[in-house]
């Protein structure tokens, strides 16, 4: 793949939108440059969104802490960058994840804060596992900082953001995916997140500023995963590989290795480009884009030789 390739700005009157936050409020996502991508990547960022409708910051608690604690803060300034310098996809969600989470299933509800809610509903199974630690689709509690909400979601409100926000979003995605998949023979969803800074695991160690998931190896080819945690390696940054953090209902539904669909989630420790209250980006933010600019090519390189090496197992076949 070529490493020299121009920045172009993202203009967002040049992205495509899809589904919508609020009856005649924003998009809820914004989508670029899929037909005409120089590498077979797709950037998305679910949970940098800050289209907040009024009222749902009238029906926060504490909406500074909430949204501050809630969003991958700034983490699409990054993505940006990153998709400008190397003309990867990008898909970014302007729907907050305060609103609804993407990186979770429909059914990962708790019902509990759902008013109109049917009986058989509010029972607790293995779909619901996250959202009864205060993370479902909707979250309703953080940790240290109780309940966000002052009361409980109707049910048609719910109904109204999976139609409006969670549905549009991924069929996107899918699409887009599927689309860079036809035209490499192999495509890669790097599912971007930003993350509270980790402890080290002992006194010698440095703490992962980098996190890479794979399901365990489930969403993507282990040469991927191995190679992104080579880059950094390489580059003398500290990464980890599934711990704490080995990805969401993103990658379980979009992660396909089998058919040619690849899927990492890459969490970046806050602490390497925003300022000391983790709010607002800081000048270590452009660094922190180049290693991901180069970290994008490194990974193209290696999706196009995997989609090769199918092509070469298929023709033998």
């Amino acid at each position: 793949m070529a490493s020299d390739e121009k920045t172009v700005e993202l203009q967002d009157s040049a992205a495509s939108t899809g589904g919508k936050i609020a009856s005649g409020g924003a998009p809820a996502y914004r989508l670029w440059g899929v037909d005409k991508a120089p590498l077979p990547i797709l950037i998305a960022v679910p949970h940098a969104g800050r289209a907040y409708p009024v009222a749902v910051i009238g029906a926060m608690r504490d909406p500074a802490r909430s949204r501050l604690r809630l969003e991958d803060r700034h983490v699409d300034a990054l993505a940006r960058e990153v998709a400008a310098q190397t003309g990867a996809a990008l898909i970014m969600a302007e729907a907050p994840r305060a609103m609804l989470d993407l990186n979770r299933a429909t059914d990962d509800v708790d019902w509990g804060m759902i008013a109109g809610a049917r009986e058989r509903e509010g029972r607790h199974s293995a779909a619901n596992r996250r959202a009864r630690s205060g993370l479902g689709l909707v979250p309703r509690r953080l940790p240290g900082s109780g309940e966000i909400w002052r009361g409980p979601l109707p049910r048609e409100e719910l109904n109204s953001r999976i139609a409006g926000i969670h549905r549009p979003y991924h069929t996107a995605l899918g699409t887009a995916l599927e689309t860079l998949r036809d035209r490499w023979g192999a495509a890669l969803l790097l599912d971007l997140h930003s993350m509270p800074p980790l402890k080290a695991r002992f006194p010698d160690e440095h703490a992962p500023e980098f996190v890479i998931g794979d399901r365990f190896g489930i969403s993507c080819n282990p040469l991927l995963s191995a190679a992104s945690l080579r880059f950094f390696a390489g580059a003398g940054r500290a990464a980890a590989h599934n711990r704490p953090y080995s990805g969401g209902y993103v990658l379980d539904r979009h992660g396909a290795p089998a058919r040619g669909m690849h899927a990492l989630q890459l969490e970046v420790c806050r602490t390497a480009y925003l300022d000391a209250r983790l709010d607002e980006p800081s000048a270590r933010l452009p660094g922190v884009a180049r290693l991901l600019v180069t970290l994008v090519r490194t990974l193209a390189d290696n999706v196009v030789a995997l989609a090769r090496q199918d092509g070469l197992s298929q023709a033998a076949e």
